[in-house]
């Protein structure tokens, strides 16, 4: 299918400078099950939404064509900060609306820090957002796991990481960039204070419940 000429994010540069958003997915070829037939720009926010048509072979042989939307915020990375010597970790919380609207009472998370790579690599990415987000300038990093969040409709790759701190680590209160709208609470919790809050859901963040259940299971804080 022949784009539409003057369609911004296709053929005139969006908000962000971006044009041709609608050509992700069109060269795949790493699974013959699957034939990418067009792709339909949805939305050409601050993030991407697209609408897929493709052709997908089924077990028993048989082919059927389907779409999916996805929503394309780039990839991410986090951080768990961990005193073993203290058995504390650093985390943060801060007002997420998405979980507002959707029933969690307040919308404040505590959570593990986060951020999207904006064009660094996941390295780079989360020093940048421990030291924003947490005061923290990060010496080594361990590379936990790679993993995708939502896959039935978000791209998003998340990357990983845990690191020691001590508090002569701290350069900074951190808190987040005022600029970009942040506003977070650095917290400093015992690891089974940080436990017990994941059994009575005051911690109902995906990603920092992983990174506490790997910290005792495979990682800094072995039972």
């Amino acid at each position: 299918m022949t784009a539409a000429t003057g369609v911004r994010g296709v053929d005139v540069p969006d908000s962000r400078g971006r044009t041709g958003l609608d050509r992700a997915g069109r060269d795949l070829t790493g699974n013959p099950d699957v034939v990418v037939r067009d792709v339909e720009l949805l939305s050409d926010g601050w993030h991407v939404l697209r609408r897929t048509t493709f052709d997908q072979r089924r077990r028993d042989g048989s082919w059927t064509t389907e779409q999916r939307e996805t929503y394309d915020r780039g990839d991410g990375a986090t951080l768990l900060l961990f005193d073993t010597e203290r058995r504390t970790v650093l985390l943060t919380r801060q007002f997420r609306y998405p979980a507002y609207v959707n029933g969690h009472p307040d919308g404040m998370l505590v959570e593990a820090a986060a951020g999207l790579l904006d064009d660094q690599d996941a390295v780079a990415a989360i020093r940048r957002e421990a030291e924003e987000e947490l005061g923290v300038v990060v010496g080594e990093l361990t590379h936990v796991f790679d993993l995708y969040m939502s896959p039935g409709s978000v791209t998003e790759c998340l990357h990983f990481f845990s690191a020691p701190y001590t508090p002569a680590d701290r350069v900074s209160a951190g808190g987040g960039l005022v600029a970009e709208g942040e506003d977070i609470e650095v917290l400093e919790l015992g690891l089974d204070e940080a436990l017990a809050m994941v059994d009575d859901g005051r911690i109902a963040d995906a990603k920092t419940v992983l990174l506490l259940q790997w910290a005792v299971l495979r990682g800094p804080f072995p039972r």
